[in-house]
């Protein structure tokens, strides 16, 4: 692996090797940053011994059941809960009337009911619990509890919650962000227009929510639960169970992935109640049913786009106006309006920008986090906009786009600084220049190449192949002045170190990286990554990348400390400074090899350790025009997809993705393939197939027959053409968060390919059958 702060690198696909720049790839270390070490916990995963929450047990258990909502808008005139109450094997029903301390909770707004009290907003609301003996039974006490309704209208279009009576007491505006920047009366010789949607895409996790609660002989309750930010989901919990925070502690089990489903503590928190009341252990296994009623989705979005043009293509003015349908409650809808309208004109300079944001409450499901909110949505939309203009121009689509993109130095419309490598030009480059798939044959043998399958109803002579590209940008870590810090502590005792820090491994690959991290800086083989409770400091969230950048750099920072107390001893001994010595290959030499020890020897008898913590630079809010240094950093990916299409049927077969991408620095070769080819494949669900449908607020067929997920199947030759190494100094390693970029820009590929192969314009995601049907 190269260490030049500039370097590129070219992978093929689904490897782990990275070639260098020039002659033969050195021997790799056997540890440490710049490896593929394996993941700890792939062996138990792999074995199935692995502890998800769904396998937990203790003495005494009761099993929750929940109540939700058939209505998507009601009034609730009565509750009456004697006939699940006298169900045997029943211990315990509670509504909103049995909460003891905060009624609503929320992340960032806390205006989500914990149990309907008054008024049911949204299809699969809570409206009571149930802890019986057996799963069965709590399921039908739950569907015994008799409550009285007084249906209403529902609003479910989000341009209708402007006028619309409120459906909060807090209104139905979430946000409106009005971004100017530039000269409003510019007009561009060239002007293309588009109108978009974007539908409702669900986290799916193949893992629905689980969690157990155990009372504690203090009155208090512990938590076990797959929580991505386990500090927050204990306060939340502390304030709605009336309790001090020190008496509730939340246990991080085995995270089957996460996104807004493991975000959401709406699972968490009767659990605990249910706890408290009956004073026994309560576990909860949600049916997928419930999972997709439960938590919140990816932000259904309306755009309407216009830019403006010179006659050789040079941007000159964008106008936009977008529209992000929150549901029910405010969730995090505020910060993915806000990365919608800062990332409105894509990667792109755009010396004009005018974008009119909205996020609005309505009687449709929650949304919520899901990787890459507010950016996605605005890619699908200003890369089509970007093809309109090129065929309008008569222009190759990526050479309109390398006349316009962002390079450092450039202001984006928010009016902050691009301070971070942005090699936006060089990533499109590589996915134009990497040589095209073979066409199919057209032979028996090879049906299955076609749209549809095998045995599929298509004709190949219908098949028309498409090629698309799209760019996406991303932000790394928290916006508008979020305080991103995390805490972390390394001991070393008899040889063996320890990583304590709340980060929680969501998959992105944290406990390796952390693991990396103290082999390099120490030389010390075995490094071991506590489970994670609230008994720790607290690291935040696992979103944008923070854990690798702020959780990496805490780490980095107590294994420097600690490598301190390690050397300076020896450095006293003989007479020089600490920087005079290295560790490397499991010793310590000295820079004249005067001395040389190993780190074993070094460390006998005995028990160091350290704590440290890491804070990235701060950001501000956006002003009321939009302005302002919101983000600490940026990440780049170009995408060119390649898709058949099946122009009688509508049917899409993905043959293949080219992704190049800036990643700032490889820390584990094989994680980064995976999480990119992950990003990518998530990313061709949202342009295809996933759409959780509603009519009139009521969720259609909420199961895994109704909701199309993208199999192994689906899933094309993704090809990892370049990634490129040019370290951001102020991340910590100079590494760039690597899966939601690939998500952002993968549909907006897709759909170009879909317009290149059809002539369709295919404004709306995930593309509909009819939208790629070519009549004769």
């Amino acid at each position: 692996m190269t260490s030049d702060a500039t370097a590129t690198t070219t992978a093929t696909p689904l490897t782990a090797t990275v070639p260098g720049p020039r002659g033969p790839e050195p021997e790799p270390p056997a540890h440490g940053i710049g490896t593929s070490l394996q993941a700890a916990d792939a062996r138990a995963k792999t074995e199935g011994v692995f502890p998800y929450a769904s396998d937990l047990w203790a003495e005494g258990l009761l099993w929750a059941g929940i109540l939700r909502s058939p209505h998507p808008h009601a009034r609730i005139l009565s509750i009456d809960t004697s006939a699940a109450l006298e169900m045997k094997g029943v211990r315990a029903v509670i509504t909103h009337q049995d909460i003891p301390g905060d009624s609503s909770y929320g992340r960032r707004v806390a205006d989500r009911p914990v149990f309907a009290s008054e008024l049911v907003r949204h299809h699969g609301e809570a409206i009571a619990a149930v802890a019986a003996d057996h799963p069965d039974t709590a399921r039908l006490a739950a569907a015994a509890i008799e409550v009285e309704y007084e249906a209403l209208e529902p609003v479910t279009d989000p341009e209708l919650a402007f006028e619309a009576p409120p459906l909060h007491p807090d209104g139905n505006l979430v946000r409106h962000i009005p971004l100017r920047y530039g000269d409003p009366d510019v007009t561009g010789d060239v002007i293309v227009e588009g109108l978009y949607r974007i539908g409702r895409q669900d986290p799916a996790p193949i893992g629905a929510e689980a969690g157990l609660a155990v009372p504690r002989p203090d009155g208090g309750v512990e938590l076990y639960v797959a929580s991505t930010d386990p500090h927050t989901d204990r306060d939340l919990a502390a304030a709605c169970f009336g309790l001090e925070p020190e008496r509730v502690k939340v246990v991080v089990t085995g995270v089957p992935g996460a996104t807004s489903d493991r975000e959401d503590p709406g699972f968490q928190l009767p659990l605990g109640l249910l706890a408290l009341r009956t004073g026994c252990p309560v576990k909860l296994a949600a049916t997928r049913e419930e999972s997709f009623l439960g938590h919140p989705h990816r932000h259904p979005t309306l755009l309407r786009y216009r830019h403006h043009a010179d006659t050789e293509g040079r941007l000159l003015k964008v106008e936009a106006q977008l529209l992000l349908d929150a549901g029910a409650y405010a969730d995090s809808s505020s910060e993915s309006l806000a990365a919608a309208v800062a990332f409105a004109c894509g990667p792109y300079v755009v010396p004009h920008a005018f974008i009119e944001g909205w996020a609005v409450r309505t009687n449709n499901p929650p949304s919520g986090h899901v990787r890459g909110e507010g950016a996605m949505q605005v890619c699908a939309a200003y890369e089509a906009q970007m093809d309109k203009l090129a065929g309008k121009l008569g222009l190759d689509p990526t050479d309109l786009r390398l006349r316009n993109v962002l390079a450092t130095g450039d202001l984006l419309p928010t009016g902050q600084t691009v301070t971070c490598p942005a090699p936006v030009a060089e990533l499109l480059e590589a996915v134009r220049d990497h040589p095209l798939p073979a066409l199919p044959k057209d032979s028996p043998e090879d049906d299955w190449l076609l749209p549809g399958g095998p045995e599929g109803a298509g004709e190949p002579a219908a098949v028309r192949r498409g090629v698309g590209y799209a760019l996406g940008m991303v932000h790394m870590l928290g916006a508008e002045g979020t305080d991103e810090v995390s805490t972390a502590t390394v001991k070393v005792q008899d040889g063996i170190a320890t990583v304590i820090c709340a980060a929680v491994e969501t998959g992105s690959g944290f406990t390796t990286l952390a693991r990396q991290i103290v082999q390099e800086t120490l030389g010390v083989d075995e490094v071991q990554v506590a489970s994670v409770d609230t008994d720790q400091p607290p690291a935040g969230p696992a979103c944008h990348g923070r854990h690798t950048w702020v959780s990496g750099g805490a780490v980095e920072r107590a294994a420097k400390m600690v490598r301190t107390q390690l050397l300076q001893p020896l450095a006293h001994q003989f007479g020089m400074s600490t920087e005079l010595l290295q560790i490397a290959d499991g010793k310590i030499t000295s820079y004249d090899g005067v001395l040389s020890v190993t780190v074993a020897e070094a460390l006998e008898g005995k028990e160091l350790w350290a704590t440290a913590q890491c804070r990235p630079h701060p950001t501000e809010p956006l002003d009321e025009t939009g302005q302002g240094d919101a983000f600490v950093g940026l990440a780049f990916c170009a995408v060119r997809a390649v898709v058949d299409v099946d122009i009688e049927l509508g049917s899409v077969r993905v043959v293949e993705m080219a992704v190049a991408q800036d990643v700032g620095r490889i820390l584990n070769p094989a994680q980064l393939a995976v999480r990119i080819e992950a990003g990518v494949t998530l990313g061709i669900g949202t342009a295809l197939t996933e759409n959780l449908r509603t009519n009139r607020g009521v969720v259609r067929r909420p199961d895994l027959t109704g909701y199309a997920l993208p199999t192994a199947l689906d899933a094309p030759d993704i090809r990892i053409v370049k990634l490129v190494e040019e370290r951001d100094v102020v991340a910590s390693f100079g590494a760039k968060p690597a899966s939601a970029v690939p998500v952002v820009t993968s549909p907006a590929a897709v759909a170009a390919a879909v317009r290149a192969a059809t002539g369709r314009p295919v404004n709306r995601l995930p593309i509909r059958p009819q939208a790629a049907v070519v009549q004769p």
